[in-house]
């Protein structure tokens, strides 16, 4: 029996790390015990996941559920609603207002 695990990258650099690392039997073979999982580009996978769940308990989860059966039902509706209106998340946080905010993680370089 083979595992496979899985691992978030946030750039298509992986197989070139690999390739740089190992023996090309020995990279090719690491390459397919994973399966990777690319991020966004822009914004945090993990913000998007975190901004979700709080939809969903917002919209879904606000109330006393007494089994389980009636929690699959009515999180597997509300999926498929934000899925049929195409859901997504607004980034409104930029660049700038990150630096003012978060000074320390992202300094401004001045020339």
């Amino acid at each position: 029996m083979r595992l496979m695990s899985q691992a978030m990258l946030a750039s298509f650099h992986a197989p070139v790390s690999l390739y740089e690392s190992f023996a090309p039997e020995k990279a090719k073979a690491l390459w397919d015990r994973f399966e990777f999982v690319y991020t966004p580009r822009h914004g945090s996978w993990l913000n998007m996941a975190e901004i979700e769940l709080n939809v969903l308990i917002g919209q879904c989860l606000n109330r006393r559920i007494d089994n389980i059966q009636t929690l699959r039902l009515d999180v597997a509706a509300w999926q498929a609603r934000r899925d049929q209106v195409n859901a997504g998340i607004d980034w409104q946080f930029s660049v700038d207002k990150a630096r003012i905010k978060l000074k320390r993680p992202y300094p401004s370089f001045h020339s």
